[in-house]
């Protein structure tokens, strides 16, 4: 099964082409330009890195955040047009399930995503990786991050965009709750088109298809932008 997979939560774009298990090519870049406007073009260059035109796929799968919201659309609608035109089944997964796809560890390990939602508000959510299956632990979640905190306990791996500007905060809060904090590298802090196929593509076999005419992002943040603290 050969899947395009798009991932537009942050600032920087992240394409990958698949097929199976494998990864055929990747297209990680952070737009110089409005997102809108060079989309098109990374597709293309992705797609041909990998041999393949858009008839050539099986399927499709998008992050759907939360995250920015123009960039969320911007992937979200270009997606929706492929599958208008091609006719091909598409998934919607959370971005943060994918961030937390990029903690690898030969053992058992519980995971928390932290992404800046300004505001003094973290999107975050825990969830435990076993044998290469994330299983989440809680709803997505827009909190402060003391909030996020009040509910972990033992060894917990923290990653995304807000680590380093939490890092003493949560060292501080680790002292009191007694967890244990490990810091994923800045390297690893944005969600990855790989990890997001990766993910998509069990869905796909499965047949679990979302309809292209409700897929939304999730946005946590209600329209007018007041705080919503669960989904």
């Amino acid at each position: 099964m050969k899947i395009l997979a798009i991932e537009t939560s942050t600032k920087h774009l992240s394409l990958a082409v698949t097929e199976g298990d494998t990864c055929l090519a990747t297209r990680n870049v952070r737009p110089q330009k409005d997102l809108s406007m060079t989309v098109t073009f990374d597709i293309e260059r992705v797609l041909a890195k990998a041999a393949l035109s858009l008839s050539d796929l099986d399927g499709f799968v998008v992050g759907i955040g939360p995250g920015s919201f123009t960039s969320l659309r911007v992937g979200l609608s270009m997606i929706k047009a492929f599958v208008m035109v091609t006719e091909k089944p598409v998934v919607g997964i959370p971005s943060l399930d994918v961030l937390a796809m990029n903690i690898r560890s030969k053992k058992p390990v519980q995971i928390c995503t932290i992404n800046d939602a300004r505001r003094n508000l973290v999107y975050a959510c825990l969830y435990e990786k076993k044998d290469g299956n994330l299983t989440r632990k809680c709803a997505h979640l827009l909190e402060p991050l003391a909030e996020v905190l009040k509910n972990i306990e033992g060894d917990v791996t923290f990653v995304g965009d807000a680590v380093a500007m939490y890092h003493d905060q949560i060292m501080a809060e680790a002292a009191k709750k007694r967890f244990n904090p490990k810091f994923e590298p800045e390297k690893h802090s944005l969600p990855k088109a790989a990890e997001l196929a990766r993910l998509g593509y069990q869905r796909l076999l499965k047949g679990d298809f979302d309809k292209v005419e409700t897929l939304t992002p999730l946005y946590l943040y209600p329209e007018d932008c007041q705080v919503s603290r669960k989904t």
